[in-house]
C-alpha cells in the first residue's frame, strides 16, 4: 500500500536515547532488547538495528518466526526466542545459532534432536517458574528439568547459555512478590550450579525490573516496553520521570470538516451530540487501524493546538472529533492521536486511561495498514 492518510512516525533517536538510559540504569548488566510483536508495533528490523547501534548486546523476540526472520536478515547478535509448541522448526532455529527456551523434558528432547540434525549444540535457556504461574517450570519440576539439561549437555547436544524467569509485579514497587521471586529464582540457580551447569547469563528482569528493582538485574536485563519510551508503570513514575523518549507519534490527516449546531448527533447509535455549536473533523482512523472501539468519546487528539476527544463511537475506518467552536481547521491538517509528552501531545498513557487498559495494547495493536515512517535512522533499514 502506497497511500494512507494516516502514519506512525518511529523516532530511531528516541530509540537510541531509551537504550542509553536503560544501559545507564541497568550497570553492569547486559541489556537485551526485546523487540517482539514486531517491535511492539514500531517495526522488528529497523528497531533492531538501532537497538544494537545503541549499545544492547543482546535480542530478545517471543515466537520463533521473528527470531528466524531477523536471522534472515543478517541479524546475527545473541538472539533469544521462548514461544514455540512441539513440532516447532528447531532445526532451523539451532542452525541459525538462536537462543531458545526451554521449561518442559519435551522442548529439551526436540533441541536435542535438532541439535543432531543441525550438527551443533542448541543453545538453551532454561526458564524457571518463580512465581508468575505462566512460563518456566515449577520448583517441583525444576531439579528434573535441570538434571535432563545436565545430561543432554555431557552428550554434547545441549549448551545451558542462560536461566530465567519472569517477574510477576515488578510493576508495584512495593510489593513483596519480587522479592520471594528473587530469592526463589537463587535457589533455582544453586540447583543449576550443583548439576554443574555454568550458564553465561542469569536473567529476570524486565522493563520494570530493570527501572524499579536493582537486585532483579543479575548478568541480563530485558528491557521491552520501556525502549519504546512507555512507562512499566505509569501510576509509579511517567516515562518523563524515568528518563524515556515516547519512540511512536500516531497521525492523521483531516478529510472533512464541517460546521454545525449545538446538538447534533454523531456516529452510530447516536451516542454523542455537541454540546455546543462548533466544527467537527473527520480524520481516517479507526478500530480496522487498532484505535480502541471502547476508547468513544474518550480517546484524546491534539488538533490546530488545541485538545480534543473522539466524538461518538470509534468506526471500522474513521473517527470524528468534536473541535467546539471557532477551530481554525481544514482538511489536510495534521491531528496527533499519540505521541511524546514533552511535545505536550496526548500520549499512549492517555488511550490506555481512555480505553481502560495499558500503554502496551496501545502500540502493540497498531494495525499493519498504518504506514510506519522511520526518522533519525542512522542504520540502513
Amino acid at each position: 500500500m502506497s497511500y494512507y492518510p494516516a502514519r506512525a512516525v518511529v523516532d530511531h533517536a528516541a530509540i537510541r536515547a531509551n537504550v542509553e538510559r536503560l544501559r545507564a540504569v541497568a550497570g553492569r548488566a547486559e541489556v537485551m532488547a526485546v523487540v517482539k510483536a514486531d517491535a511492539y508495533g514500531h517495526g522488528l528490523l529497523p528497531v533492531a538495528r538501532t537497538a544494537l547501534a545503541a549499545g544492547a548486546t543482546w535480542l530478545g523476540v517471543a515466537q520463533l518466526g521473528e527470531a528466524l526472520g531477523l536471522r534472515a536478515a543478517g541479524v546475527t547478535e545473541p538472539l533469544l526466542t521462548w514461544i514455540y509448541a512441539p513440532g516447532a522448526p528447531l532445526t532451523d532455529a539451532v542452525a541459525a545459532g538462536i537462543d531458545v527456551s526451554a521449561a518442559a523434558p519435551w522442548a529439551l528432547e526436540e533441541l536435542a534432536a535438532a541439535a543432531v540434525r543441525a550438527g551443533r549444540p542448541a543453545r538453551v535457556h532454561l526458564k524457571a517458574d518463580t512465581g508468575m504461574g505462566r512460563g518456566g517450570a515449577r520448583p517441583e519440576a525444576w531439579d528434573g528439568l535441570v538434571d535432563h539439561a545436565a545430561r543432554l549437555a555431557a552428550e554434547g547436544t545441549l549448551d545451558v547459555v542462560g536461566v530465567w524467569s519472569h517477574l510477576a509485579r515488578g510493576d508495584e514497587p512495593e510489593a513483596s512478590t519480587t522479592a520471594e521471586q528473587v530469592a526463589a529464582f537463587r535457589a533455582a540457580l544453586a540447583v543449576v550450579s550443583r548439576a554443574g551447569l555454568h550458564p553465561a547469563v542469569r536473567h529476570l528482569a524486565a522493563s520494570s525490573g530493570t527501572l524499579f528493582h536493582p537486585e532483579t538485574h543479575f548478568d541480563l536485563v530485558r528491557p521491552g516496553i520501556a525502549l519504546y519510551g512507555l512507562s512499566p508503570a505509569p501510576d509509579v513514575a511517567s516515562p518523563v520521570d524515568l528518563g524515556l523518549r515516547a519512540a511512536m507519534r500516531l497521525e492523521a490527516d483531516v478529510i472533512l470538516t464541517k460546521d454545525v449546531p449545538v446538538g447534533t448527533r454523531v456516529g452510530y447509535g447516536h451516542t454523542y451530540a455537541t454540546p455546543e455549536a462548533g466544527r467537527l473533523a473527520l480524520l481516517p482512523l479507526g478500530y480496522g487501524d487498532g484505535i480502541p472501539r471502547h476508547a468513544g468519546s474518550t480517546g484524546p487528539v491534539q488538533l490546530a493546538g488545541r485538545r480534543a476527544r473522539i466524538a461518538g463511537r470509534v468506526s471500522m475506518d474513521q473517527i470524528v472529533v468534536d473541535l467546539g467552536p471557532g477551530a481554525d481547521v481544514a482538511p489536510g491538517d495534521v491531528a496527533v492521536l499519540f505521541g511524546d509528552a514533552r511535545d505536550g501531545v496526548p500520549t499512549a498513557e492517555d488511550w490506555a486511561a481512555a480505553a481502560g487498559t495499558i500503554g502496551y495494547e496501545i502500540v502493540t495493536r497498531l494495525g499493519t495498514r498504518v504506514p510506519r515512517t522511520h526518522v533519525s535512522q542512522e542504520v540502513t533499514p
